[in-house]
Formats: structure tokens, C-alpha cells, sequence
């Protein structure tokens, strides 16, 4: 939850105190200028106004058919209006029109407030025809403003007008300030609240959205409106960067996929490097010491007999071709296991296919004396690689005649398909009889170069490659494999997907 401070420290809240501080400050301004320049501005306002009655009067006295009686009712008619007092002297100084009689009633009077004024430096305007003073009467302790002047037919004006007013005027201005400033912060607080917060919630979204950004997340837009602001134009930028670093990002990702399969891709060709480097070099090593031992047999004539030479080349030759077989088939090893082998599958019969192998290999069966049973009563046709099939029959097979013997009097490779409609699968098994695999070797036949017996001699033993080609084929199809011990021998088994079983 957004802590006090925070909401302080919000974008809103700083525009909602920056416009109070402004209503204030304007409210305040108009108060230190009603109390500082209001008295100014009213007695430049209130000379003008004078000065202007006063031409007035010259002019109602300049003209022969306006009487006394209408010059009076209009000199009545300006004191009520103006609160002024207005006494006009003619000659001698003798009182032509009085609105108070209180104001220099007398000519004693007149002359003490003559020699005051006279003596009065609180000249608040002067010209060569009016002159206004601030004038304080001393026995009433009443400031007046005093205006004077002498009309073009020779009469003296005198215009008297309380200066309390003004002071007045400047306090209920002020209240009336006062009153006004406080429903204006009021309103004004209701009204800046409504306007930061509309104005603060499209920069609140778009910071939320940059924040979704930064994470990557580019599922939020900024809602674009009619409105042709700023905010908007930012809103808009915001939204086109937005898709613009998705897709950016979106590439690089795919780029980085591709860079890490590519680092990945070396890093198998490395490993699949260097494991046949070390294979090769461990099981070269006997067919490169022999075929180095007979040469040098034969260059130094150890055996000048003909027949002994051809012994020596047989078996350079025959190392050589074991050589070459290994090298190919580590090659093939290495290519499966690593994932760089396409597989051309297509549907076949596997019947035809074993049927095959077993034909390739009838010298071999004949010479051992082994007995092939091969039970085509469940032939099917399946999917697959038929060139990598037969390799894994071929291994199972060639294994099988290596290592029967006989039970109840002779050597038997039994062959079974069996069909598995729940999981659409089919079952191909080769059995020989003879004797079990230990339990822990049941496992470690499948690794690479390793043989149960290791006195067989390296005419009949094989390269040990053979189970590893197996176990490499059925990973790339994801079925399974293996090996069971039964009462009289032991049995190969995989499965393959079944396409249909065939009719016999």
C-alpha cells in the first residue's frame, strides 16, 4: 500500500499544493494591495472626481440662464451623492451656498480654517487652479480631505469630504477579501483536486506501462483519447515503442534461441569430437600394433618362406579392413547418439526384412550347425528406417550365432513377432540358446567396446560397437529395448510402431 509519504512525494499531490500555494499567494496579493494602494488609488480617483465637479460648477456659474435656484438644487444634489459638504464665498467672503452650517459658518471660522490650510503641507494635488490637502480638524479630531479653488467668476469653492470613509472602505474591502479567499481556497482546493487528479492519472498509467515494460511486459497500452495534448502524443510514443521493443525483444530471443542451439550444435560436435578421438585411439591401438609388427616382419625377411609372407599380408590386410569396419561404425555411433542422422521411415515388412537377415547368414548357420525357427504367423508392417531395422536385426542375430549353444542336443535362434494392439506397437524377439548373462551385465553390454568375454579371440569377438548402435537407434525412436535371461538362454527383444498385421 502507498505509504503517506509517497502520496506526498506523488506527482498529484505536488500539483495540488503547487496550485493552493498559487491561489494563496494571488488572495494574499490582492489583500497587500487593498491595504497598500487602494488609499492611493481612491484619493487619485476621488481628486479626479473633484476636479471634475468643480468644472461643473465653473461651468453651471459661466452660463446666464441657469439661476441661483437650480445651481443650488444641483450643488444639493452632488453633496448627497458624494457625502461632500460644499461652501461657496463670493466677495468679501461672504457665504454664496453652504450644504452644512456647521462648515464655516462664520467669516472667523472661515479665516482659522484658511490660515490652517494655508499652513497644511499635506498637499495631495496642486495646479495652477485646485489644490487638495488632507486636513485634520483638531477640535473634532476628524481628518477631512479639503479641496479649494476659485471659479472664473471669481467665487471660492470649498469642498469638505470625510477621509474616515476611505479607511472604511479599505477595512470592508479587506473582509469581504477575506470571505472571498476563504471560499476560494475551498472551492479552489475542490476544483485543483479534480483537475491534478485528471491530469495526473494518464502520467500515472503511462508510468505503470513503462514499469510494465521494464519487466519485459508489453501486454498494457495507453488507452489513446480524441484529446490532441501532450499527454496524448507522449501516450501515443509510449504505445509505438511498446511494439516496436516487443517485436525488437521477440527477435533477439529468437536470435538467442538460435545462438544457444547453434553453441549447443558445437558443443555435441565437440564432445562427439573428442569421444571419437579417445574411442578410436583406445581401440586402434592392438590393430595398429600388429599391422606395425608384421610389417616390420616383413621388411626384415623374418620368414623367407612364401607361405609364411601371405600369413604376414593376410593379417596386415585384415586389421586393416577391422580398422576400417570400427572407424565407420564409431562414425555411425557417434551421428546417432548426437542427433545427426535423418531417419528415411517409411512402412515395411518386417517379416521380409528378418526373413533377409537370415538368408545373408545361412553359411555361417550352416557351418555352426544352428537351427533358425522363425514364427511368420504374426507378420506385420511397421514404421520405420528399414536400413537402420535391419542393423539392430542383424547385431541382435549376429549375436545370437555367436553365442548358442546347444541345449537338449542342439543350437537354436528362435525369431517371434508379437503384435500389441493397446499401445500400437509390435514386438520382435530373437532368442539363442545357451548360457545367461550375469546381472550386472545386463546393463553394461549396451556401452560401448564392452564384452562379457573377454578371452574370445578378436576374430569371433567383434568390436563391441554393435549393442551401442542398437541402443542409439531405438533412443532416436523412443521405444524399447533390451535383454531378458530365459530357462535355457537369453533374449534380444524391441518394439516398433505397428502400422497394420498383415493376413498369412
Amino acid at each position: 500500500m502507498e505509504t503517506i509519504k509517497e502520496k506526498f512525494k506523488s506527482i498529484r499531490m505536488k500539483l495540488f499544493f503547487s496550485l493552493c500555494i498559487v491561489v494563496v499567494i494571488i488572495i494574499a496579493f490582492l489583500i497587500l494591495t487593498n491595504n497598500f494602494v487602494l488609499e492611493t488609488f481612491y484619493l487619485y480617483t476621488k481628486t479626479n472626481n473633484l476636479i471634475g465637479i468643480y468644472e461643473r460648477l465653473n461651468h453651471y456659474y459661466s452660463k446666464e440662464e441657469i439661476n441661483n435656484g437650480q445651481i443650488e438644487a444641483e450643488l444639493e444634489k452632488i453633496a448627497i451623492n458624494n457625502n461632500f459638504d460644499i461652501l461657496i464665498q463670493g466677495e468679501n467672503d461672504i457665504s454664496v451656498y453652504s450644504t452644512n452650517r456647521n462648515f464655516l459658518s462664520n467669516v472667523n471660522e472661515i479665516n482659522t480654517i484658511n490660515s490652517i490650510l494655508q499652513k497644511s503641507k499635506n498637499i495631495v494635488y496642486k495646479n495652477d487652479e485646485v489644490v487638495v490637502r488632507k486636513f485634520e480638524d483638531k477640535t473634532n479630531g476628524i481628518t477631512f480631505l479639503m479641496f479649494t479653488a476659485e471659479l472664473d467668476n471669481g467665487y471660492k469653492l470649498y469642498i469638505r469630504m470625510p477621509f474616515a470613509s476611505i479607511h472604511e472602505s479599505v477595512k470592508i474591502s479587506n473582509k469581504f477579501l477575506y470571505l472571498i479567499g476563504g471560499f476560494t481556497i475551498l472551492i479552489g482546493g475542490i476544483v485543483v483536486s479534480f483537475i491534478s487528479r485528471r491530469f495526473t492519472s494518464p502520467i500515472l498509467e503511462l508510468n505503470a506501462i513503462a514499469n510494465k515494460m521494464a519487466k519485459l511486459d508489453f501486454s498494457h497500452k495507453y488507452r489513446v483519447t480524441d484529446t490532441e495534448d501532450e499527454i496524448n502524443e507522449l501516450g501515443k510514443s509510449i504505445n509505438t515503442m511498446s511494439d516496436k521493443l516487443e517485436k525488437t525483444i521477440n527477435r533477439l530471443r529468437d536470435t538467442n534461441i538460435e545462438l544457444e542451439k547453434d553453441i549447443e550444435e558445437k558443443s555435441k560436435i565437440d564432445e562427439m569430437r573428442k569421444q571419437f578421438i579417445s574411442d578410436v585411439s583406445h581401440e586402434l591401438k592392438t590393430p595398429i600394433a600388429l599391422i606395425q609388427g608384421y610389417s616390420e616382419g616383413l621388411i626384415e625377411n623374418v620368414n623367407t618362406d612364401e607361405e609364411n609372407r601371405k600369413f604376414y599380408a593376410g593379417v596386415i590386410l585384415d586389421e586393416a579392413n577391422k580398422m576400417d569396419k570400427l572407424v565407420a561404425q564409431l562414425l555411425e555411433l557417434m551421428k546417432l547418439e548426437y542427433g545427426k542422422r535423418e531417419f528415411n521411415n517409411q512402412e515395411f515388412d518386417i517379416c521380409e526384412l528378418i526373413k533377409e537377415v537370415i538368408r545373408k547368414s545361412k553359411v555361417i548357420l550352416e557351418e555352426k550347425n544352428i537351427n533358425v525357427k522363425f514364427n511368420e504367423e504374426n507378420a506385420s508392417y511397421v514404421f520405420a528406417d528399414d536400413f537402420y531395422i535391419e542393423q539392430v536385426i542383424t547385431n541382435y542375430f549376429t549375436n545370437a550365432m555367436k553365442h548358442a549353444k546347444e541345449k537338449e542336443g542342439q543350437k537354436t535362434i528362435e525369431i517371434t513377432i508379437t503384435p500389441n494392439k493397446e499401445n500400437n506397437t509390435v514386438r520382435i524377439s530373437i532368442f539363442n540358446t545357451g548360457d545367461p548373462i550375469k546381472e550386472e551385465d545386463l546393463t553394461r553390454i549396451w556401452n560401448r567396446f564392452y564384452k562379457i568375454d573377454e578371452s574370445r579371440t578378436r576374430e569371433d569377438g567383434g568390436t563391441g560397437i554393435g549393442l551401442s548402435l542398437v541402443k542409439a537407434i531405438m533412443h532416436n525412436y523412443k521405444k524399447e529395448y533390451g535383454v531378458i535371461n530365459r530357462e535355457n538362454g537369453v533374449e534380444f527383444y524391441f518394439d516398433l510402431e505397428l502400422v497394420v498385421e498383415a493376413c498369412q
